[in-house]
């Protein structure tokens, strides 16, 4: 029998041992329809299993025609930076409350895989960002985001001052609590919270959206998504930045955060239906009386 993903690749909420059950039930229904299942390393220490393959993310890249994250849209982000350059497509199943990224309820998750398997899915490409730390003309640092980078203060009280350029355009000097630029997957996280706007995930787009700035004519801008993108931290305490808000990097004085999009774009396989806006209305909550 012809498979459109012969190898399917497990991976779950890193020590959460809860989503065993789940995993397990899916585990074996990948296996009773003849496909190879793999199960992250981590994973695997996390529940318990061994009756499967493991494999580590490097392998999983690899070897995987299919990523299946089991956990909350956290975990996706986390895997997605880790699969993206390997091209292999991800699907979301959330144990809780559906998410941005994990739009696959685990009540459901084997109805909707059988229709995913049979190829009855939408196939959507997001990009992420590449992020360049430049210190006294050397390149220090380099991460890559999916939701944003942020530039923001740590412990002390004090602004930021830097100064924008994009395309090697000044823009504005600012003095702020930080910074975020944001893709379109990620306007609805902290830049949304922040007043940016919600960008539609086929947006060729970043946005710009400055944290309390002490001038409120401040706004929050949209640029081509192929736009080069650089920061000037003029001053900072103790400044750092942020990607997806999983890790950081320390930031000086006369640093220079640059930031670009990146040349391979995350896969994210949905059901077939699948509604951005009926998502949108779901979790922001639109339309519900008060």
């Amino acid at each position: 029998m012809s498979q459109l993903f012969k190898t399917i690749a497990l991976i779950g909420k890193y020590n959460s041992p809860e989503i065993g059950d789940s995993l397990l039930r899916l585990a074996k229904f990948l296996v009773e329809r003849e496909h190879i299942v793999l199960l992250e390393r981590q994973t695997a220490e996390s529940i318990g299993v061994t009756d499967y393959p493991l494999a580590n993310l490097e392998e999983i890249g690899e070897q995987a025609d299919l990523a299946v994250v089991l956990g909350g849209d956290g975990t996706m982000l986390n895997i997605a930076r880790s699969l993206y350059t390997f091209g292999v497509p991800l699907v979301g199943i959330n144990q809780g409350r559906l998410g941005f990224l994990t739009d696959v309820s685990v009540d459901t998750m084997l109805e909707t895989m059988a229709e995913i398997l049979a190829g009855d899915y939408l196939s959507e490409a997001r990009f992420l960002l590449t992020v360049t730390i430049r210190r006294h003309g050397e390149n220090v640092h380099e991460a890559c985001a999916f939701n944003d980078a942020v530039v923001s203060k740590g412990a002390t009280a004090r602004l930021i001052e830097l100064e924008v350029f994009v395309d090697g355009q000044f823009v504005y000097s600012q003095r702020s609590d930080g910074m975020i630029i944001s893709t379109p997957t990620g306007s609805t996280a902290y830049a949304l919270s922040s007043g940016g706007p919600i960008l539609h995930p086929t947006l060729e787009a970043v946005v710009l959206v400055p944290i309390c700035p002490h001038t409120l004519s401040n706004r929050p801008i949209a640029v081509n998504s192929e736009s080069t993108i650089e920061l000037l931290l003029l001053h900072a305490d103790d400044a750092r930045v942020h990607f997806d808000g999983q890790r950081h990097f320390d930031l000086q004085e006369n640093d220079w955060v640059i930031v670009r999009r990146s040349k391979q774009m995350v896969r994210l396989l949905h059901p077939f239906g699948h509604s951005y806006y009926d998502m949108l209305r779901e979790k922001l909550h639109w339309g519900e009386k008060l």
